[in-house]
């Protein structure tokens, strides 16, 4: 099977949750430079492994709460994704927009709102040859938390990353980002499993999105020291 490195410029595909042009930062508001970075599937929708049928999509009840304590504080809310279904020809990327839509709006609907959404569709073993790439936006490498920097001004050192697998603390730590590891999807999972110890651990562990959002919040100053 032949991989192939991907050129930078296709990486990493975007979806904006409002889908508008991306507003200015606030540069008066003192977190300004600063996001909280959400994994989608496990942090805020329920695990279900590759989402075939938006059906089945279904949105943690604390999703949009934890976001809007996020936008309430003048963070940025951005959600960054491996969704490696699409190389493995299991749904296409206009499905994979198509739920984050929907996630789009039912977040919008408990009265929050994603500034933006990253995925990466690709995977080294992709069954698709177009996505079958050594990208740099596939969690745990850096590249949509970098993109995301450079589009929105953000200081990552300042910033914080939540996830339910390690591969999301493992990409925060490479970038400086503190990290929650949540016990909802496979997080629990993951913490118990003994072959992931010795790697990058997390900053916190928290129950869920929302109470990780709040241990953010009370943590914000000593995230600058």
């Amino acid at each position: 099977m032949r991989i192939r490195r991907s050129p930078p410029p296709r990486l990493p595909r975007l979806l904006r949750a409002a889908h508008e042009p991306a507003a200015s930062p606030d540069v008066t508001h003192a977190n300004w430079n600063r996001a909280v970075f959400f994994d989608r599937d496990g942090t805020l929708n329920e695990e279900i492994g590759h989402v075939r049928d938006p059906q089945d999509f279904r949105v943690y009840p604390f999703a949009a709460r934890a976001v809007r304590l996020v936008n309430e504080a003048g963070l940025r809310a951005i959600v960054v994704t491996n969704q490696s279904g699409v190389a493995r020809g299991l749904l296409p990327e206009s499905l994979v927009r198509r739920v984050h839509r929907q996630l789009t709006r039912r977040i919008e609907a408990g009265g929050a709102q994603l500034d933006a959404i990253f995925y990466c569709p690709h995977h080294p073993e992709a069954v698709i040859e177009r996505y079958r790439v050594v990208c740099s936006c596939r969690k745990p490498a850096t590249g949509m938390l970098e993109a995301a920097a450079r589009q929105f001004q953000l200081d990552l050192a300042k910033s914080f990353v939540i996830g339910d697998r390690f591969v999301d603390i493992t990409a925060a730590r490479r970038v400086g980002a503190r990290s929650v590891m949540v016990l909802t999807g496979v997080g629990r999972r993951e913490l118990e499993d003994e072959e992931v110890s010795g790697i990058a651990q997390p900053d916190h562990v928290a129950e869920n999105a929302y109470d990780a959002v709040r241990w953010i919040l009370a943590n914000l100053k000593s995230s600058d020291q």
